[in-house]
This record gives C-alpha cells, sequence and structure tokens, in this order.
C-alpha cells in the first residue's frame, strides 16, 4: 500500500485533523446541548422558567463550528439557538441553567437578558441584542481590530437565514469584504424565519450572495459534524492569512417550535417534522463513532446517565440560587461598574 492510498483508507476525521477524542467529544457535546434543550422544554411547561427558545436539531453544525475555531483566542458572536456552541467553547450546565432561570449569578447578563443571549468576556462571547442581526456588524468591528492588531484570529459570527434579509447583514458583509476582514459568518438555515419558510423570504440562496461582496460562499449539510468542521477550518485558515471572510451556508432544520411561545404546526406539518427527524446529525454521529469503534451502546447508556446527573446538578443550583436585588437593575450601564 502506496503513502496515498494509506492516507484515503483514514477515517474522515482523522484527514481533517481531529483526533479519536475530539471527534468522541464533539458527540457528546451535541448529546448535551440536545439533553439541557429538551430539559429547558420541560421547564418551561411545567411554569419553572418563563421562556425559552430551542435549537434542536442546530447542536450538529455549531458544535463541529467550535472545534473548527481557536477556542481559546478567536471572538464568538453567537445567535439565541447557540446552546451547543457556547458550551463547546466553556459554557457551562449550571451558567446556561442560571440564565434560564433570571437569577443572579447568571454570567451572561445577571438575570437581566432573554434566555440565549449569551455574553461572557471570560470566554470572548460578545453580548448579544434582541433585533435580530446586530450582532453582524459587531463580528466585523471585532475583526476590523484584530486585522488593525495584526492578530492571527477571527471573529466568528452566527445567524439565521431570515437576518440574511436585513440590512445590518448588507453593511456588515459589505464592509468585511471591502476590508478583507477575518470574520466568518454562519448562517444557520433552519428554513424558518419563525413560521416564514424559505420559498416565502429568499428569492435565492443565502450562499450565493457572498459573489456580490467579493469573497467566497459555501454551502454545506449542516447535519454532517465532519464536513462542518471543514468549512470553517478552510474558512478560519484563509482569514488569518489575509484572505478575507467567508460566509458560510448550513442548511439544517428546526425540529422544535421557534419557542415557547410558538405553534409550529400552524405552519407546518407533523410529517414535514418527522420527515427530517430522519435527518438529525446526532444519530449520524453516533453511528460514524460506532463503526470506527470509538463508542458502543453501552458507553451512550452511561454518558445519557452521566448527563442526566449534570442536568439534576445544575437544575437544584439554579433553583437555588438568588434572583437579582430590584436596586440593582441599572447596574452594568457603564463599564466601571465592573462585570457581571
Amino acid at each position: 500500500m502506496n503513502a496515498k492510498s494509506s492516507v484515503q483508507t483514514k477515517p474522515k476525521h482523522e484527514q481533517l485533523g481531529l483526533s479519536d477524542e475530539e471527534v468522541v467529544e464533539m458527540y457528546k457535546y451535541m448529546v448535551l446541548a440536545r439533553k439541557f434543550d429538551e430539559r429547558c422544554l420541560l421547564l418551561q411547561r411545567a411554569g419553572k422558567i418563563n421562556f425559552h427558545v430551542s435549537g434542536i436539531g442546530q447542536e450538529t453544525a455549531q458544535i463541529a463550528a467550535a472545534f473548527a475555531l481557536d477556542r481559546e483566542r478567536d471572538y464568538f458572536l453567537p445567535y439565541y439557538r447557540d446552546y451547543g456552541f457556547v458550551m463547546a467553547v466553556g459554557m457551562t450546565l449550571e451558567e446556561l441553567m442560571l440564565s434560564a432561570f433570571a437569577k443572579a449569578g447568571d454570567p451572561n447578563s445577571g438575570g437581566r437578558q432573554m434566555p440565549g443571549h449569551f455574553g461572557s468576556k471570560r470566554l470572548r462571547i460578545v453580548t448579544g441584542s434582541s433585533p435580530v442581526t446586530t450582532q453582524v456588524p459587531h463580528a466585523v468591528g471585532f475583526a476590523l481590530a484584530a486585522k488593525m492588531q495584526k492578530k492571527d484570529i477571527v471573529s466568528y459570527v452566527t445567524f439565521g437565514e431570515g437576518s440574511s434579509n436585513q440590512g445590518d447583514f448588507h453593511e456588515g458583509l459589505n464592509f468585511a469584504g471591502v476590508q478583507k476582514l477575518p470574520v466568518i459568518f454562519l448562517c444557520e438555515n433552519n428554513q424558518y424565519a419563525i413560521s416564514v419558510p424559505i420559498k416565502k423570504q429568499l428569492g435565492g440562496r443565502v450562499v450565493d450572495r457572498a459573489q456580490g461582496y467579493g469573497f467566497p460562499g459555501i454551502r454545506v449539510d449542516g447535519n454532517d459534524a465532519l464536513e462542518v468542521y471543514r468549512v470553517v477550518k478552510e474558512a478560519r485558515e484563509r482569514a488569518v492569512h489575509g484572505e478575507g471572510p467567508t460566509l458560510i451556508e448550513a442548511m439544517m432544520y428546526r425540529l422544535s417550535p421557534h419557542s415557547t411561545s410558538d405553534n409550529d404546526l400552524a405552519y407546518r406539518t407533523k410529517d414535514e417534522v418527522d420527515e427530517n427527524w430522519k435527518k438529525d446529525g446526532i444519530p449520524k454521529m453516533k453511528s460514524y463513532l460506532i463503526e470506527h469503534g470509538l463508542w458502543s451502546e453501552e458507553r451512550d447508556e452511561a454518558m445519557l446517565k452521566e448527563i442526566q446527573q449534570q442536568l439534576k446538578d445544575a437544575l437544584e443550583a439554579a433553583e437555588g440560587a438568588p434572583y437579582p436585588k430590584p436596586e440593582d437593575t441599572l447596574l452594568h450601564v457603564y463599564a466601571s461598574e465592573g462585570e457581571v
């Protein structure tokens, strides 16, 4: 067997530079994010928390992208469904649960923001706003700073396909293209902007818009973790070598309602949702690991038990934590008042 054929027979994750341990860790984060999301949906229905916006069906792409970035140095501007992403870059279950319960110890905002509005100076997660797409020009600003300071880092920003129709999207991508900035734009195309399907909101493909801004656009199967990893890794390499931005359109499907305030069966059928469950990336990743001898049903069962305990511990900690004091409402308006 020659060297070329030897490389071709390697498992795909090895060809991409991922170790066995890393690809297993990716899968564990996917399941952890899914179980956290499911638990929050139940908590809201039980009246324990007020609101939850779900990311079920989008975890695969989120976590694969996180592993392709420099999780110790890059800057991240995730959108409100990115529980898997923020977990993969270091946010803990307890921190996310504190946010869901709007407790004072919530590291994102001290209980001020809605759930899913992530922010952490420690993890370089830039605080998000409720108006969609505002994170895109912010990401471009961070990329401009990195270029001016000659740092080999990138800013990474995510958004839904509905956000690609906002003015912030155009302004951010146009400026990034003109300045050749080290920023990665990843559109999590989950097929629906709340209740509006893509056929009623887009005249073409999101990815093709990159041509008008002068940089590459790549469409990828968002349910294929290793393909998402490859595409984001290549985009990062382009960015740090001064070759400018990349727009990535990760195709996926939002398997849950838009939020706990939404009845998704008012605008799509159960058959449509059931058909898309068959494309879920998490079982695909599990099958890949088992196929290559990296996982087993026994290990899966043990992991699920461990996750249930982690969720129980995080829930107990969040429920027992104090709420913010009313008199602290206006704290942290100015930087001089310290961190949350």
